[in-house]
Order: structure tokens, then C-alpha cells, then sequence
């Protein structure tokens, strides 16, 4: 099975972009930008979503290494800069301050703000390309990466697609206690990416 994907890789990254995601998190925000929808409207913006930010992350996980090529960023350079990225969302996640996006009238909703940046924001674009830095190229890692990207947006519709559900049987409190916990699991990742980075810098210095 290993030498068919790489299951290490494929859990890291499935969990690192799960608590980025947040997709239990994302459901109250996804109520209140849908109020006003019926229930078909309300599984469309879900499917479209979703779609949106497979979309978005797939491009930067093609094509972002040319980019970094091109703007001569190191690996070390993304992973402390991903690191802060990271840490600064788990800080708001913890408290509770992440300001939560408006809809507005003359924009598709699950466009803009849902499928970007609510779903694929600044984090869960950093934390794909640095699972693709991460990895040594195989078909192995690849399809590793891949299947824990499209395992993510499976999740995130299910959850966005059956929000009025899960959030009655979670409730408010169930809600902020799934968030403050993926917000202490990002912060542990942060710090992670950010002493790899450090390490990097000594090596290379």
C-alpha cells in the first residue's frame, strides 16, 4: 500500500488542512451568509463552494512552485513565513476574534467570501505548497497529497451541505469547543513549521 501512497504524508496533510479548514467551524458562518437562501439554493452554494476552493488550492499546488521559482523564495523562507501565517489564525481560532465575512448583494456568496478566502484561504494555500516542498516527488507522495486535499473538500461539503444539522446537535458551545481545539492543533503546527524553518537557516548559514 506504501508504495502506492504514502500514508504518512497523506494522514499530515489531510489533518494540517482539516484544522485549517475548519470545516465544523465554517458551518455558523455558512448559515448566516445562506439565511436567506431556500434549501436548494443552500445545497447549490454548498457544491459551488466547495468547488471554488478545490479550484483555488489545486492551482497554487500546480503552479506554485513556479512561482516561488520565479520570486527566488527558499524553502526555509515559506515554511517560517507559512509558520506565522499559521500561528497568527490558531491565535484566532483560540480566541475567538476571526472576523467572520459579509455577504454581499452583488456577489455569489459561495464565490466570494465562502469558497475564497473563508475556505481556501492565505493557510490551507501555504500548508498545500508545503506539503508539495515536503514531499520527494514520487507518484507516491503525490497521490498522497492529492487524495488529502480532495479527502478535505469531501468533508467540507458534507458539512456544508448538511450545516443545519450539525449545528443543532452541536450547538454554540459544541461549535466554539471543535474551534478552540483545531485552533490549539494549527498553533502546534506553526510553531513546528517555524523551528524547521530556523533549523534550515542554521544548517544553511
Amino acid at each position: 500500500m506504501t508504495d502506492v501512497v504514502n500514508l504518512t504524508l497523506l494522514s499530515t496533510t489531510f489533518l494540517t488542512l482539516f484544522v485549517i479548514m475548519d470545516p465544523p467551524g465554517t458551518v455558523p458562518v455558512f448559515l448566516a451568509l445562506t439565511s436567506t437562501m431556500t434549501a436548494r439554493q443552500r445545497a447549490r452554494a454548498a457544491r459551488q463552494a466547495v468547488l471554488v476552493a478545490l479550484g483555488v488550492i489545486l492551482a497554487f499546488l500546480l503552479f506554485g512552485q513556479a512561482i516561488l521559482d520565479f520570486l527566488q523564495i527558499s524553502v526555509p523562507a515559506l515554511q517560517g513565513s507559512g509558520g506565522l501565517l499559521l500561528l497568527l489564525v490558531a491565535m484566532e481560532l483560540l480566541t475567538g476574534k476571526m472576523e467572520e465575512p459579509q455577504a454581499s448583494g452583488k456577489v455569489n456568496v459561495a464565490l466570494v467570501p465562502l469558497g475564497t478566502p473563508l475556505l481556501a484561504g492565505p493557510g490551507a494555500i501555504v500548508a498545500s505548497m508545503l506539503a508539495v516542498r515536503g514531499s520527494d516527488g514520487s507518484l507516491a507522495d503525490w497521490i498522497a497529497i492529492l487524495a488529502a486535499i480532495i479527502g478535505v473538500h469531501v468533508t467540507l461539503f458534507l458539512a456544508l451541505r448538511f450545516a443545519g444539522v450539525i449545528h443543532r446537535v452541536l450547538g454554540e458551545g459544541g461549535t466554539v469547543l471543535v474551534t478552540r481545539i483545531a485552533g490549539l492543533l494549527l498553533a502546534a503546527i506553526a510553531v513546528q513549521l517555524i523551528a524547521d524553518a530556523v533549523r534550515a537557516f542554521i544548517l544553511q548559514g
